[in-house]
C-alpha cells in the first residue's frame, strides 16, 4: 500500500513511529521544510544554546528504512483525487494508495498596515528562530503580539536574547483561555517583575516608521486607545489557524472556520484520506496541544495495521478485520474500545480504535513561572461552584471548580505554584470523589491535602502520561515486570519521556505499587548504615563525625565493608577536607586513594599531575617528558588535556611526584572521586570565533574545584563560543561563552550512557557563573547517591532540572548561603594531596610492594612497541616458559 504523509512535524512523526516494522507498506513523507521533525513543545530552548539537531525528533537511521521515503523542501499543492496522486510546487506527482495530512497550522498575524515592515517576524519553525535571532542582534528592544501560551514561550525568547521586552494583548488579561481574571493579574505581576513590560487591552491600528534604528524607534505600534509603543522588532504570536489548504483544493469538507473536516477514525470526507493533529476540526474543535495529535496518530495507525494489503486499497476498517477471520477485532473495533494489532510489526500494541476528543488541560513554566489548567477552569458548567485560595505575598493564587453538590471536581486554575496539578488532573478525569472539604486541596500545608491521596484511587485506566499513551495500567504491568526502578520504567513505557510533566505522578504510582507488593525498598549504603548516603552525609555534617571509627559507632554498626569504608571516606572527605592519607583515614580508603594514584591491570600504576584548563608551559612539557624517560613510562595524551604516565611502581611513585612537585605540579586526582580535569579550547585569545577568554576561565575553575571529593568523579569544560570545541555539553559541568557572557550547562555525561548537558542559567556573569557553580556542586555532594554521576543524580531528582532550578537559582530551600559557604571552605583548606605525602615520613612508608623488603615486584614486566613500554600480555608470557 502506497500511504503518503504529508506534514513531518511532531504529529506527522508520531504516526510514522507508529507504523514502524508495518509489513506491506511504503510510505512517501512529504516534508515542507528543509529539516524533518523537531521538537515544537521546547522551541524556545533554541535561544539557550539548543541546535536544530538537538531539538530533532529523528532517531539516527530512521530515514534509512526501506520502505520510508523522506522528501525535504517538498510542498505539496495539490491533491487529484481521481488520479490518485499528490502534486508538488516543483511539477512532481506522487501516487497514493491512502494519504495522511499532518500539515499542522500556520501563526496568525492579524491584518494590521505595516504587519510586512521588515523586522516584523513570526514565532514558529526554526527557520524563523534564525530570523529572530539575526534581528535580536541589531535590536534593543522586541514586542511580542499575542498573551497567550505561544506568546509568552515567544517573550522568554526575546528576554534569553537580551531584549527589553513587552508583550501587547488585545484581551483584558493574559492567557484568556487558560486563566481567570484574579489568576491572570497574579501572572502578569509575576511576569513584569521579571523585566517583561505587559499591555493588555491593546488593538493595534498599525504599525508605522519610528525613526529610530537599533536605538528602540525602528517601528512604532500606534493603538485605538491613541497611545503608541516604540521597538526595533515585533513577533507576530497571537494563535495559530489549520493548513487546510490542500483540503480546499481537493474539495475536502471543511469547517466554517477552517480545519479540515474528520470522524472518530480521523477520516476526512474522502475514506481514503486521513487528517491529523492541528490541521484537523473534530466535533468543531481544532486541537492545538500535541498530545491529542499524537492521539489521533496513533487512531490512524491502528487502522493502517488493519488494513492488509491483500485485500485491496477499498476495504474499511471493519471489513477488513472482519476478511482477515479477526472477529473479536471486528467487534472491539465496534464497541469502540482498545484493539491490538494483528499485523507484522504491531504485536502487543494497544491502540485506541476511535478518537473521541482529548482533554486541554495543561502544565506549564512560563518566563519561570508555573500554570496550570484543568478542564473546565473557567466555571462555564451551569451550577458549578468555586474554591479560592489567592496568596499575594508569596505569589500564588489557587482555584477549584466544583459541580454544584461538590462531589466532583470540574476544573482548577494553578499560579505560580503547581505540584498538585497531577493529583488534581487525574481526580477530574477519573471523576474521583472530592473529600468532605475540597478546600483542602489547594490550601497550604493541611492535613488531607491533594498529596495525601496518594494514587490508589486512580483507576488502570487512567491516562498517566498522555504524550505518549501510558495509562496507569500500563506502568503497574511494567513493574509488576521487572521495571522497578524510575529509570527502568520510563525506559519500558516511555512514560515522562517526552514533556516531562507526568514524571511524579509515574514516581508516585512506582512507589504505591512496590509497597503494594511487599516490595522493601532500601536505599541504606549497607548492612552496617541504615541510612542512604545523603542521610549519612547530614548526619556527618551536623554530629561533627571526623573519623569513621566516630561515624560507625554514631550511626551505624559492626566494623565496616569494602562498600560503607569508602563512601564514608569520601563523605569524611567532603565535609571537613582532611588529608585522606592521615593515620586515621588512610585505612578506609579504596586502593587508588591508598596509594594516590590508579592502579592499572598489571598492578603499576599511573601518574596524572594537573594541567589546569589543557594549559602549560613547554618548560614543564620538558620536566614531564624528562621523568617519563627517567622512569621508563609510557605516556599517553588524555581527552580531558593532559598527560598520563603509565607503569609506575609502587615503591617509585614517591620519588616520580618530587620530581613533579618541584616543577610546579598539583595531583591530578585522576585516582579520587573528585574533579578531574577542565576541558578548554583556546578562545577569545587566539581563535576568530571565539566570544569570551575560555582558558582563564577554565584555568580559574579547575584551581577553585580541585580536590574536591564527591559521589563520583566530576568533568567538566570551558568552550569560547558556539562551536562548542571543548565539548562542554557532554560534562558534569559545562560552560560556553557569549557575546554577553556565560551559559551555564549540568549534569552531561559522555561516557558509557552518553547524555546532553541542561542549560541552568544563561548569559551569566563570571562571578554569578561561579557562585552557580559553587551551589550546583554541593548541592550534588550533598544529595548524591554513591557512586552516583551527576546525569543518573538529576534524573532521579523528582523535578529533575526543574527543581535543580528552584534550589541553586531561587533558593527554594533556603539553602544556598550554606552551599557557598560550605564551597569556601573547601577552597579555603585546598592543599595538594601528594605534596603533603611526599613531606610526611609516616605516610611514605606505605609506598613500597614488600612490607619487609625494598624489592621491587619482579613480576612486572614490559614489552617495547611503538616506541614505549607496554605490559606483557599472558600468552607472552606463556610463551616464555613454555619449553
Amino acid at each position: 500500500m502506497k500511504l503518503v504523509v504529508i506534514g513531518n512535524g511532531m504529529v506527522g512523526h508520531k504516526l510514522l513511529e507508529e507504523l514502524v516494522g508495518v509489513a506491506d507498506l511504503d510510505i512517501t513523507v512529504l516534508c515542507e521544510e528543509p529539516r524533518p521533525a523537531y521538537d515544537r513543545v521546547h522551541l524556545s530552548e533554541f535561544f539557550s544554546g539548543k541546535t536544530a539537531e538537538e531539538l530533532s525528533l529523528v532517531s539516527p537511521g530512521f530515514f534509512d528504512q526501506p520502505n520510508v521515503s523522506l522528501k525535504l523542501n517538498a510542498k505539496a499543492v495539490n491533491i487529484d483525487r481521481a488520479a490518485k496522486c499528490v502534486l508538488l510546487e516543483g511539477g512532481e506527482t506522487v501516487p497514493y494508495d491512502r494519504i495522511v495530512l499532518a500539515t499542522g497550522s500556520y501563526p496568525f498575524v492579524p491584518a494590521v498596515t505595516g504587519r510586512d515592515r521588515n523586522g516584523c517576524l513570526v514565532y514558529r519553525t526554526i527557520e524563523d528562530l534564525e530570523a529572530m535571532r539575526e534581528w535580536g542582534a541589531k535590536s534593543k528592544i522586541g514586542v511580542v503580539v499575542g498573551g497567550g501560551l505561544l506568546g509568552l514561550e515567544c517573550a522568554k525568547a526575546l528576554k534569553d536574547m537580551g531584549l527589553a521586552t513587552h508583550v501587547v494583548e488585545f484581551a483584558p488579561r493574559l492567557m484568556t483561555v487558560q486563566v481567570d481574571d484574579m489568576g491572570g493579574r497574579l501572572l502578569r505581576r509575576k511576569i513584569e517583575a521579571l523585566g517583561v513590560q505587559v499591555h493588555t487591552g491593546k488593538n493595534t491600528l498599525e504599525i508605522a516608521d519610528g525613526g529610530g534604528v537599533g536605538v528602540g524607534g525602528r517601528h512604532a505600534m500606534k493603538f485605538a486607545d491613541g497611545s503608541q509603543l516604540l521597538t526595533d522588532m515585533i513577533v507576530f504570536s497571537a494563535g495559530i489557524r489549520p493548513r487546510d489548504e490542500l483540503a480546499r483544493n481537493a474539495s475536502l469538507i471543511r469547517g466554517e472556520r477552517g480545519g479540515i473536516l474528520i470522524d472518530n477514525q480521523c477520516k476526512t470526507s474522502d475514506p481514503d484520506i486521513w487528517a491529523i493533529g492541528e490541521c484537523a476540526l473534530w466535533q468543531g474543535k481544532i486541537f492545538g496541544l500535541v498530545a491529542p495529535g499524537y492521539d489521533m496518530a496513533r487512531v490512524v495507525a491502528a487502522q493502517i495495521r488493519l488494513l492488509p494489503s491483500p485485500l485491496g486499497r477499498g476495504a474499511g476498517v471493519r471489513d477488513a478485520v472482519e476478511a482477515s477471520g479477526i472477529s473479536e477485532l471486528a467487534e472491539s473495533l465496534t464497541r469502540s474500545t482498545y484493539t491490538s494489532s494483528p499485523l507484522p510489526g504491531g504485536e502487543g500494541l494497544k491502540q485506541p480504535a476511535e478518537f473521541n476528543g482529548a482533554d486541554m488541560s495543561t502544565k506549564l513554566k512560563l518566563l519561570g513561572v508555573d500554570v496550570a489548567s484543568i478542564g473546565d477552569a473557567q466555571g462555564s458548567t451551569p451550577g458549578s461552584l468555586n474554591y479560592l485560595f489567592s496568596d499575594e505575598v508569596a505569589g500564588v493564587y489557587k482555584k477549584l471548580v466544583v459541580s454544584a453538590d461538590a462531589k466532583t471536581l470540574l476544573g482548577a486554575v494553578l499560579v505560580g505554584e503547581a505540584n498538585d496539578y497531577g493529583t488534581l488532573l487525574q481526580m477530574a478525569l477519573n471523576g474521583i470523589p472530592l473529600p468532605a472539604q475540597p478546600e483542602s486541596l489547594i490550601l497550604p500545608s493541611v492535613e488531607g491535602g491533594a498529596k495525601g491521596l496518594g494514587v490508589d484511587l486512580l483507576p488502570a485506566t487512567a491516562s498517566i502520561c498522555s504524550c505518549n499513551n501510558v495509562s496507569k495500567g500500563d506502568l503497574c504491568a511494567a513493574i509488576e515486570g521487572g521495571a522497578t526502578s524510575l529509570g527502568a520504567l520510563k525506559k519500558c513505557t516511555k512514560a515522562a519521556t517526552s514533556c516531562g510533566g507526568c514524571l511524579p505522578l509515574v514516581k508516585q504510582v512506582l512507589d504505591a505499587e512496590l509497597k503494594k507488593s511487599g516490595v522493601l525498598v532500601l536505599n541504606h549504603l549497607c548492612e552496617h548504615f541504615a541510612h542512604s548516603r545523603q542521610e549519612l552525609f547530614h548526619l556527618v555534617k551536623v554530629g561533627g563525625q571526623k573519623t569513621f571509627d566516630d561515624t560507625i559507632l554514631a550511626h551505624g554498626k559492626g566494623r565496616g565493608c569494602d562498600v560503607c569504608k569508602p563512601a564514608v571516606a569520601s563523605i569524611l572527605a567532603s565535609c571537613w577536607n582532611e588529608h585522606v592519607l592521615k593515620p586515621k583515614h588512610a585505612s578506609v580508603q579504596d586502593t587508588n586513594d591508598y596509594y594516590l594514584a590508579n592502579i592499572q591491570k598489571d598492578g603499576t600504576y599511573s601518574v596524572v599531575p594537573r594541567i589546569p584548563g589543557g594549559e602549560i608551559t613547554p618548560d614543564k612539557l620538558i620536566v614531564i617528558g624528562q621523568v617519563a624517560k627517567d622512569y621508563g613510562l609510557y605516556t599517553k595524551i588524555t581527552g580531558g588535556q593532559r598527560i598520563d604516565l603509565f607503569g609506575a611502581r609502587v615503591e617509585q611513585l614517591p620519588e616520580i611526584w618530587r620530581a613533579l612537585v618541584a616543577a610546579g605540579f598539583e595531583s591530578g586526582h585522576a585516582y579520587g572521586k573528585s574533579l578531574r580535569t577542565v576541558k578548554s579550547c583556546v578562545g577569545s585569545t587566539w581563535c576568530r570565533y571565539g566570544v569570551q577568554d575560555s582558558v582563564t576561565m577554565a584555568i580559574k575553575i579547575e584551581e577553585r574545584y580541585r580536590g574536591l571529593r564527591s559521589p563520583h568523579k566530576i568533568k567538566m569544560a570551558v568552550s569560547g563560543c558556539t562551536r562548542e570545541c571543548a565539548e562542554a555539553q557532554s560534562k558534569d559541568v559545562g560552560v560556553i561563552a557569549t557575546e554577553k557572557g556565560w551559559n551555564l550547562y549540568v549534569a552531561g555525561n559522555g561516557g558509557m550512557k552518553p547524555r546532553h548537558a541542561e542549560l541552568l542559567a544563561g548569559d551569566i556573569d563570571d562571578a554569578t557563573l561561579i557562585k552557580l557553580i559553587d551551589r550546583f556542586l554541593m548541592f550534588y555532594i550533598r544529595t548524591g547517591d554513591r557512586l552516583q554521576r551527576t546525569s543518573t543524580w538529576i534524573e532521579n531528582l523528582e523535578g529533575g532540572l526543574s527543581y535543580v532550578k528552584k534550589v541553586v537559582i531561587d533558593d527554594s530551600l533556603g539553602i544556598c548561603a550554606e552551599l557557598e559557604a560550605d564551597m569556601a571552605r573547601q577552597v579555603e583548606t585546598y592543599e595538594c594531596e601528594w605534596k603533603k605525602a611526599i613531606t610526611t615520613p609516616e605516610t611514605l612508608k606505605r609506598f613500597s610492594h614488600f612490607v619487609n623488603s625494598k624489592d621491587a615486584d619482579s613480576n612486572i614486566q614490559f614489552v617495547d612497541e611503538r616506541g614505549q613500554i607496554r605490559p606483557k600480555n599472558a600468552l607472552e608470557r606463556k610463551l616464555e616458559v613454555t619449553p
